[in-house]
């Protein structure tokens, strides 16, 4: 079982999904055993009762849904956050998993 869950969210979690790809070899290379996956942000409510991810991380072209996002991670006890739009852009993979677990503590 993996020691810590990192979500990605964007509108159908297409665009995540390469990022992704990217976080769990970096993951991968450094030992981390961690499950990585992206969802939509109209699945949001579900993967957050079913999978519960220690950390939610949101696309930056839905960063307008922030605040209803973060409201319903906050009642989880999830920290969130919209991912920068820098790194998103150059898929830095390593960024955004390092962004991830600082906020995972």
């Amino acid at each position: 079982m993996a020691t810590k869950t990192i979500m990605l969210a964007c509108s159908a979690g297409m665009s995540t999904s390469m990022l992704v790809s990217k976080m769990k070899k970096i993951a991968t290379a450094e030992g981390k055993d961690y499950e990585i996956f992206a969802t939509s942000t109209s699945d949001i409510d579900n993967s957050l009762s079913t999978r519960h991810p220690d950390v939610l991380l949101l696309g930056p072209q839905v960063a307008y849904l922030k605040n209803e996002i973060k409201a319903k991670a906050d009642a989880a006890g999830i920290p969130m956050d919209v991912i920068s739009m820098m790194d998103y852009g150059m898929m830095k993979g390593d960024n955004v998993l390092a962004t991830a677990e600082k906020m995972m503590g």
